[in-house]
Order: structure tokens, then sequence, then C-alpha cells
């Protein structure tokens, strides 16, 4: 796995996390509760625009404090992210690249 495919998997889990609220929201706690608040169409795609946006701001900053490029709590610092082989899956500031790429650009 390299860096890209990492940043792709974490672009690809929030776009599921997304469609499991809003497709089928009884399956999951968020969904229901969103579920519950008997939201017109309209008011449903806004709320679905917010959680898409807390969800790339959570991710993207995630992946950037694993980069090093931003803090996770109160310490920034460089992880070493490596595979089950061992093998590192990126150099400083490649998932920094990629994720600005997935979250910001795919838009």
């Amino acid at each position: 796995m390299n860096a890209k495919e990492f940043v792709e998997l974490f672009y690809t889990e929030k776009n599921n996390i997304l469609k499991s609220y809003f497709s089928n929201p009884i399956e999951t706690e968020v969904g229901l509760k969103i579920d519950n608040l008997g939201l017109t169409r309209e008011q449903m795609e806004k709320m679905q625009n917010i959680i898409d946006a807390v969800l790339t701001d959570a991710m993207y900053t995630i992946l950037l404090g694993l980069d090093g490029e931003a803090s996770i709590g109160s310490i920034q610092q460089t992880y070493k992210i490596v595979d089950e082989s061992g093998c590192e899956i990126s150099n400083c500031g490649e998932i920094e690249e990629y994720a600005y790429e997935y979250f910001h650009e795919n838009k």
C-alpha cells in the first residue's frame, strides 16, 4: 500500500459512512437520530451537506496529523505508518498531498 491508496481508503470510508446515515438511516444511530428529526427534503439535503463537511474536516485533519502537518490533540509530530508487512506507507508530506486532492479537489 502507498500513501495514495491509504488516503483513498479514508475517502471511501467517509463516503460509506455518509451514505449509511442517509440511505438506510435505521441501520446507524446517527442515521436514526437524523431520521427522527422529520426534516423536509430540502432540510435533509442541508443536513447531509453539513455532515459531509464534518466528516471531511475530521478525516482530513487526522490524515494531516498522521503526516505531521497538523496537530492531533495538542501534539504535532510525524508518525511512521507501516503496512502489515512492515513497509512504510509514505514519506513525510505524501499523505497531505493526496488528502488535499481527495478531500478538497473531489468536491
